[in-house]
């Protein structure tokens, strides 16, 4: 697939399975991502990758935070938090690595990251794979940000679920691009 088509057609994938990429595939991936837009080369990211047995400790690591964020929270619900991973059998964890700077505000550091975390998803599709990019209170929770290691000046941009896809691709409303773009001029 051409890299334009790559673009216009690749879309988030919530039904996922195994195989997910190999480590060879996966420092293709991460190669693609490093090449995000970056003012200053600052270089304000970086990736955790979570497969096999440790998704099942992200899971624990969710439930234990949603039972600190809702104390009344039931085994089902929990139960719930702890299933979380285990809907791809690779996740990557897309976390801004936000520096002081004269130049270069965190927003643009935060988008930075963002745009790594598109890469990640474009060179996945392109390898074959698919994946969809989750958020929700874990990803804001400091708590879970503990338990993965984040710094003081680290925050969680994204839970890169990747995978193979599980069925056939949600079909893609057609947007006309001049709905969205118009020419200025004084």
């Amino acid at each position: 697939m051409d890299a334009l088509s790559l673009l216009k057609s690749r879309n988030s994938a919530a039904k996922l399975v195994g195989p997910g990429p190999t480590d060879e595939e996966l420092t293709e991936v991460f190669a693609a991502a490093t090449r995000a837009p970056d003012h200053g080369r600052l270089r304000p990211w970086r990736f955790l990758v979570i497969s096999g047995a440790n998704l099942m400790a992200l899971g624990d690591l969710f439930a234990d935070a949603a039972l600190r964020r809702e104390p009344t929270l039931g085994e089902p619900e929990l139960e719930r938090f702890r299933q979380q991973p285990l809907r791809a059998p690779l996740i990557v964890v897309v976390i801004s690595c936000l520096q002081d700077h004269p130049k270069i505000p965190r927003i643009e550091q935060q988008m930075s990251a963002a745009c790594a975390a598109h890469g990640i998803l474009l060179a996945a599709e392109a390898l074959g794979y698919a994946g969809i990019w989750r958020t929700g209170a874990n990803a804001f929770d400091a708590h879970v940000m503990a338990g993965l290691e984040l710094s003081a000046n680290e925050e969680i941009a994204g839970f890169l679920y990747i995978g193979s896809r599980d069925g056939r691709g949600k079909p893609l409303p057609a947007l006309e691009s001049a709905d969205f773009v118009k020419v200025w001029r004084q």
